[in-house]
């Protein structure tokens, strides 16, 4: 079993060093995958639209998380790290999806399920392994709070009150610069609005 665990744990080092030198490629190719499919197609009204739905969401949960997170400082069980695990990756999924939807385009969400396969998944288990080394309760708080899918009540520290007491925190929020994340959904939407803008001057023999 030592053995098995020891192979899994260089497993996921190895490829934790690959995907850090892959990242930033994929996110160039996702982008570009996304760039093509703007300029083949003319976005929809009714797509970015419904697209808001797990947008606005997405942001809405990264910005609320950001407000309590005090990276490799303490493990955070309060606000949305009591439902879920990773609130700020299960955001950035909900704002990728939605721009999948806005655009329409299954090459897009294929290109950004790789992505996350190849990238978000061993960098979640990476700090697992490191949370877990780091902090004792961890693995009392991985039996009762899941990775990815919330939880509809808010788990209850093990030293019951302790550690459960933190509110939001709007500093906290600017030192992460999760307004970051709005400012980028915000351009991806004038890029939208833009292609609908040009495909429809060429409909019309502008260009």
């Amino acid at each position: 079993m030592g053995a098995g665990v020891s192979e899994t744990n260089s497993f996921l080092t190895g490829w934790q060093r690959i995907a850090r030198r892959i990242r930033v490629p994929l996110g160039f190719a996702a982008a570009a995958v996304y760039l093509w499919e703007l300029v083949k197609h003319a976005p929809g009204w009714q797509p970015i639209a419904w697209s808001l739905l797990l947008v606005l969401p997405g942001l809405w949960l990264r910005g609320y998380a950001a407000g309590y997170v005090k990276k490799n400082s303490e493990l955070t069980m309060t606000g949305p790290y009591a439902h879920v695990r990773n609130p700020l990756y299960l955001g950035s999924i909900l704002i990728a999806a939605g721009f999948a939807v806005a655009l329409m385009s299954w090459p897009f969400a294929v290109a950004l399920v790789v992505f996350f396969l190849l990238i978000y998944v061993p960098v979640i288990a990476s700090e697992e392994r490191f949370l877990r080394g780091e902090f004792l309760e961890f693995e009392w708080y991985c039996a009762r709070v899941p990775r990815l899918i919330p939880r509809i009540t808010p788990v209850r520290a093990p030293d019951g009150d302790r550690g459960q007491r933190s509110s939001f925190s709007f500093e906290l929020y600017r030192k992460h610069r999760e307004y970051n994340s709005a400012i980028g959904a915000a351009l991806l939407y004038c890029s939208l609005l833009l292609g609908i803008l040009l495909h429809a001057m060429h409909g019309r023999g502008v260009f």
